[in-house]
């Protein structure tokens, strides 16, 4: 029985979507979503992971089909049909990529435009209008998108510098962060400004909840707490509470991300940025650098506990007793401040290296940003 073959091709192309829709929702690829923001990203990844699935499957399924049918069989020495072009089926393989690319494309904006990513479309920036401004409250410094932009006569170019002088009014940040860093003005008419990210639908317009100041510096990420002066060299943050990380860099560029909660946001000299967050699970989760930084940036790592409001409390009154005792108590010391022996040894002593020959590195290497 010879089955035509437009219902073959059919049944095929069933087949296909089937396994490339189970695939783009099944493949396990990414950690556990850990906030509100994550299930916006994953919705684009696993988008791709499905058009690309199905895209890999024709391409390598008429490959091995072509491999067995056209084979050379033996004692055919015949040359091919001459085959010219097709015009229909070039217009056609060109028109559907160029189709899912720019699909792509505006779901992709999309999704960065509702974790509160700077939108080019928006006519306020183009004007110079800001779309954020700096709130003080006592013993905190907090920011805030602003649902209308004409409510506030704070110039842009200034924000950069608003939200410094903001973040720096507590004590403990004041101690940890470089001031001799000029601050860089704000100039959003030519796509220059500070980043801020994170921001779900549903939060934008409306105060965070819960603000951190963030310092990067080779080779250690420290955390300052306004409210309560707290200075820790990880990341608590109580689950369910919207909150703000207002990110700085003492030195060169860093790179602040925590895979579970899918967002990832710049550290830059001389430039305040912004990366906003709901913790939605309560556990332990890696922050990496994802900025090559230097020789021991693969060593800078820490993790940010998400708790209970209750556990939360506790951990921070705990802190205020460690952070009296003195700072460098308080928070990891910077790599910088060790010899290149002393940073290296917890890191090698699993692998059978033994303190001769850390010895033997030259100390000056410990010193040398890349």
């Amino acid at each position: 029985m010879n089955i035509p073959s437009q219902i073959t091709t059919l049944l095929i192309g069933i087949v296909l979507t089937l396994v490339s829709l189970w695939y783009g929702q099944n493949h396990g690829l990414l950690p556990v979503q850990a906030s509100q923001e994550a299930p916006l990203i994953d919705g684009l990844f696993n988008l791709m992971m499905t058009i690309s699935t199905g895209l890999f499957l024709i391409v390598q399924g008429v490959l091995i089909i072509a491999a067995f049918k056209f084979r050379h069989r033996p004692g055919d020495d015949t040359d091919g049909p001459p085959v010219e072009g097709n015009i229909p089926l070039e217009i056609l393989w060109t028109a559907i990529p160029a189709v899912i690319v720019l699909s792509i494309a505006i779901y992709s904006f999309d999704v960065y435009d509702k974790i509160g990513g700077l939108n080019p479309m928006d006519h306020s920036v183009a004007h110079g209008t800001p779309t954020h401004q700096v709130a003080r409250m006592p013993g905190a410094a907090m920011a805030a998108t602003l649902a209308d932009a004409s409510e506030t006569s704070e110039t842009s170019e200034n924000r950069n510098q608003e939200v410094q002088e903001a973040a720096t009014q507590d004590p403990a940040t004041d101690a940890v962060r470089d001031q001799s860093i000029p601050q860089q003005n704000d100039a959003p008419e030519f796509g220059v400004s500070s980043p801020r990210i994170g921001s779900t639908p549903d939060r934008q317009g409306k105060p965070p909840q819960f603000v951190v100041n963030v310092t990067g510096l080779q080779y250690a990420w420290l955390f300052t707490y306004p409210d309560s002066g707290v200075v820790s060299g990880e990341l608590h943050v109580p689950v369910g509470r919207d909150v703000l990380l207002n990110i700085s860099a003492n030195d060169v560029l860093h790179a602040f991300w925590v895979p579970e909660y899918r967002l990832k946001q710049d550290a830059i000299p001389g430039r305040q940025s912004e990366l906003r967050f709901t913790p939605s699970l309560i556990g332990e989760y890696s922050v990496i650098c994802a900025e090559l930084c230097g020789p021991y940036h693969g060593a800078m790592k820490t993790k940010v506990v998400a708790q209970t409001q209750t556990d939360f409390d506790a951990w921070l009154e705990s802190q205020k007793v460690a952070s009296s005792e003195g700072l460098n108590q308080a928070i990891a010391l910077n790599a910088a401040e060790k010899s290149t022996a002393d940073f290296l040894a917890p890191f090698v002593s699993d692998m059978g290296i033994d303190a001769k020959a850390i010895q033997q590195i030259h100390p000056d290497h410990a010193h040398h940003p890349l």
